[in-house]
């Protein structure tokens, strides 16, 4: 894995930026009491079997409505959803206090259209790695001011602009209420409170703030190194998914993270699930081919860098007749790549001009659909060569 060292001073230092007073109250707060309170209780009069359930149940509601709701729904439009799963997603969404969905949905929008740009970018991870994760929240910078004019199709949702209009009082509701209520139910109202509360609260908050820092600094560029976003198995595991960062920064739209069938992303099996008993549909989804191109694009990119630099080769050999020689078998799996690139774009414009023309018949769909296979496979096979001819300068 890689890590990103890239750092550029910001455009508004901290001494320019006004405190914001309420979030660093609120998240003073609650670390401070998970810090203290949480751990005292614990050894002086210890958790129930059934606090610990409910951080658990809290945690994966909170942390799956702000993944699979907040941002793959809401800020991505990356599937459509029932009111019934829509409400669940806002009701949890609201307890894990993120903001409102409108102003969450503005602010990623925003990251993604300006990524890493200091000036734009509400959390650059090229202002460090303590501003992208929390900082940038405790001051009102002029980049993380949120602009709501991005999110004017969120404005016809009669549901997302009643959780806007009346956000305080239910984030208070649903944190106290339902908190206090299980708690009350199950005997045990301060281990209820400080550990599916406080506690609860604190991680979830974390999880989702390691993807807009540490996503952006520990993993690898499978698909894209145009930014600073990575692809991480171990933080997928832990933000249900959306550790694969890299992907999705160039298939936002996608409503998967992790595209392959062994990658960790719960969300993405949620909302799959769903669609099976009809509460999600219109599941966007980039085409194979296309996700396959652009790995293979980087796979070209990471070989031509090694060429270039001479550390990977073995002084023993003949440096320049093995140069000449593996330059030579790029060529020729560049020129079978840009081969194979025309020919699916060929067919992928026939598709277009016959749907268009609504003349497309069920054995034709099935014989662009062996193409795309045939395509596919092709490209997985070049991606398999590029892998044997990489380890060379293992």
């Amino acid at each position: 894995m890689t890590t990103n060292a890239t750092d550029h001073s910001p455009t508004d230092a901290p001494a320019d930026a006004p405190v914001n007073w309420t979030t660093l109250f609120i998240i003073g707060i609650l670390n401070l009491g998970a810090v203290t309170a949480v751990p005292w209780y614990g050894i002086t009069q210890g958790y129930s079997v059934a606090a610990w359930i409910c951080f658990g149940v809290f945690a994966i509601a909170n942390g799956m409505s702000i993944t699979a709701g907040y941002h793959r729904l809401w800020s991505h439009r990356a599937y459509n959803a029932h009111w019934i799963v829509r409400l669940a997603l806002m009701i949890f969404g609201t307890m894990a206090l993120q903001n409102s969905i409108l102003v969450w949905s503005s602010n990623h929008r925003t990251h993604h259209q300006h990524v890493d740009d200091n000036d734009r970018d509400p959390y650059s991870a090229k202002r460090g790695f303590w501003f992208s994760h929390i900082g940038w929240m405790l001051r009102n910078y002029p980049s993380s001011r949120t602009d709501l004019s991005n999110v004017r199709d969120l404005k016809d949702d009669p549901l997302v602009m009643f959780q806007y209009r009346f956000y305080v009082p239910l984030a208070l509701l649903i944190n106290f209420g339902l908190v206090f209520l299980v708690g009350w139910l199950v005997n045990d109202f301060w281990g209820v409170f400080l550990l599916a509360g406080v506690a609860r609260l604190v991680f979830s908050h974390h999880v989702t703030w390691f993807i807009n820092s540490l996503a952006h600094w520990w993993g690898t560029q499978p698909y894209t190194d145009k930014n600073t976003a990575r692809d991480n198995p171990i933080l997928a595991f832990m933000t249900y998914g959306e550790g694969y960062h890299n992907f999705h920064h160039l298939y936002a739209n996608d409503y998967r993270n992790a595209v392959r069938w062994w990658q960790w992303d719960p969300t993405k099996w949620l909302i799959a699930s769903l669609e099976r008993i009809g509460l999600t549909s219109n599941l966007r989804r980039m085409p194979d081919v296309t996700i396959q191109q652009a790995r293979l694009s980087m796979q070209f990119q990471h070989l031509e860098m090694k060429l270039a630099d001479t550390k990977h080769w073995t002084p023993r050999i003949d440096l320049e007749h093995l140069r000449e020689q593996v330059r030579a078998q790029m060529a020729h799996e560049y020129e079978a790549f840009r081969s194979t690139l025309a020919e699916w774009s060929k067919i992928r414009d026939a598709w277009y001009a016959d749907a268009r023309q609504r003349l497309m018949r069920s054995w034709e769909k099935a014989k662009f659909r062996a193409h795309s296979r045939e395509v596919l496979f092709r490209l997985r096979m070049q991606q398999r060569r590029l892998q044997l001819l990489s380890a060379q300068f293992a």
